[in-house]
C-alpha cells in the first residue's frame, strides 16, 4: 500500500488484509511503502505488525516501485490505503494468479461505484474517455485501464521495468504488459467512499493529462507517424496542383502564397514523420516497442537505410532548382521578383533543401540514438574492482 499521511484509515486497510491473509490461508506479507508521513502513519503500520519501507522520492509511482521491489513474495497486490478498496474481498485476484494471468486489474465499472466514491468528472468523463484511448492505441479490451486494486506476479513486475513516479504509473502497467504480449484479465471490484476528511492526492485535470500524454508517448504511430503520413500525402497533393497553376476553390483563388504556407505544413508533417521513427528507435533498443511481424521490422529498417539518401537527394535537387531559379532571376535583371512563376520555382527550391536537412538531421540523430550502449557504467565496474581489491 502506498501511504501519504493516511493515519485516519491505514489502520483499516492493514486489519482487513490482515482478516483475508487468515481466512484464505496464505502466506502474506503486508508492506506499507511510506512516502515522507507525517502524521502518526508509520507508527500506525509498525504497532500492527506490517512492514514499512521508507521512499524518499515523491509520488505514487515512485512509492510503488519502491514497495514492489521490497517485496518479499512471489504475487503481489497493490491498493490504496484510503479504504476506497476493500482488502478482504481478494480471493478472485489470486485465483487468476494461480490460472497463470501475469496482470489482474479491478474493475470498478463492473464491481460498482458506491456514491460519492468517484466524482462525476471521473465517472463519466475521464475514466472512460482514458479507457478507450488505450483500447485504441494498444488494442486492449480492458475496460477500466486505472483502477487501484491490482494484482500481479513480482516476475511480471521486474519484466515490465517501470519508470514513472506519479499518477500515470497505472497506466504505464497496463500499457507495458498489453505491449509485451502478457496474460491479462479483470475482476469486478467495488469502489467505496474513501475514509478520509482531507482532499485525495489525485487532481483530475493534471493527473488526467499524464495519463493521456503517456499512452501517446508510448504509442508514436498514432501520434506522430500516422498524423505525419497524412500531412505530407494530403499537403503534397495541394501543393503539386497550386504549383501547376492558380487553383479555384469555393470561389478563392490558392495561387504562390498558399504554396509557401503549404510547404510549412509538408515541412512538420517530415518532422512528425521522422519524429516517429525516432521514437521507433528509443523504443525498440529500450525493448519497450515490438515489431508485429517480419514485414514490419523489413520496412522499419528499410527506411532507416534510405533515411540520409533521401535527405542528400532532396538537398541535390534544390540546389539545382535554386540555381534555376537563380538564372531566371538574372534574365529578369536581378529586379525585385514579380513573375509568378519564377516564385514558384523558388518556393520549389526551399521546399526540396529545407526538407533534405530536416532529414540528414534526423538522420543523424538516429544514428546516434542506434550507437550501442554500455549496461554498466565506468564509475561502476570501478566501484566493483575496488570492492574486490
Amino acid at each position: 500500500m502506498p501511504c501519504l499521511n493516511e493515519a485516519e484509515t491505514l489502520a483499516s486497510c492493514i486489519s482487513k488484509a490482515q482478516s483475508w491473509s487468515v481466512s484464505s490461508g496464505l502466506n502474506v506479507e503486508i508492506l506499507i511503502a511510506d512516502n515522507g508521513s507525517t502524521d502518526e502513519s508509520r507508527t500506525i503500520a509498525i504497532q500492527l505488525g506490517a512492514r514499512v519501507v521508507s521512499v524518499d522520492e515523491r509520488g505514487y509511482g515512485a512509492a510503488l516501485t519502491a514497495g514492489c521491489r521490497s517485496a518479499l513474495g512471489r504475487w503481489i497486490v497493490m491498493g490504496d490505503a484510503d479504504d476506497s478498496y476493500d482488502f478482504t474481498s481478494l480471493n478472485d485476484f489470486v485465483s487468476k494468479l494461480r490460472e497463470g494471468y501475469d496482470l489482474v486489474l479491478g474493475n470498478r465499472f463492473l464491481g460498482g461505484i458506491k456514491p460519492g466514491a468517484m466524482p462525476w468528472k471521473n465517472r463519466y468523463i475521464g475514466n472512460p474517455i482514458l479507457s478507450s484511448v488505450g483500447r485504441v492505441l494498444f488494442s486492449s479490451n480492458l475496460g477500466d485501464f486505472h483502477c487501484g486494486l491490482r494484482a500481479f506476479t513480482k516476475a511480471a513486475f521486474f519484466r515490465m521495468d517501470l519508470r514513472t513516479s506519479g499518477m500515470e504509473f497505472a497506466t504505464e502497467m497496463v500499457v507495458k504488459a498489453t505491449m509485451m504480449k502478457m496474460k491479462i484479465s479483470e475482476v469486478p471490484t467495488t469502489l467505496s467512499r474513501d475514509g478520509r476528511n482531507r482532499p485525495p492526492h489525485l487532481r483530475p485535470w493534471r493527473d488526467g493529462w499524464r495519463h493521456l500524454r503517456f499512452m501517446l508517448l508510448m504509442s508514436p504511430r498514432w501520434l506522430f507517424l500516422a498524423p505525419g503520413f497524412g500531412l505530407v500525402g494530403f499537403l503534397g497533393l495541394v501543393y503539386l496542383r497550386i504549383y501547376l497553376g492558380p487553383w479555384d476553390v469555393a470561389g478563392a483563388t490558392l495561387d504562390v502564397r498558399t504554396l509557401f504556407f503549404t510547404q510549412v505544413g509538408i515541412s512538420l508533417g517530415i518532422m512528425l514523420f521522422l519524429s516517429g521513427l525516432i521514437s521507433r528507435e528509443i523504443g525498440v533498443r529500450d525493448q519497450l516497442f515490438r515489431f508485429s511481424d517480419v514485414n514490419e521490422r523489413r520496412i522499419y529498417q528499410r527506411l532507416m537505410t534510405i533515411r540520409p539518401l533521401v535527405g542528400f537527394c532532396l538537398m541535390l535537387l534544390g540546389f539545382v532548382t535554386s540555381l534555376d531559379a537563380f538564372v531566371a532571376w538574372g534574365d529578369l535583371g536581378f529586379n525585385d521578383i514579380e513573375g509568378l512563376q519564377l516564385l514558384r520555382k523558388v518556393s520549389l527550391a526551399t521546399l526540396f533543401l529545407s526538407n533534405g536537412g530536416i532529414i540528414l538531421t534526423f538522420s543523424l540523430l538516429g544514428s546516434f540514438i542506434s550507437l550501442p550502449t554500455r549496461k554498466i557504467s565506468y564509475s561502476d565496474e570501478l566501484a566493483a574492482s575496488s570492492r574486490e581489491k
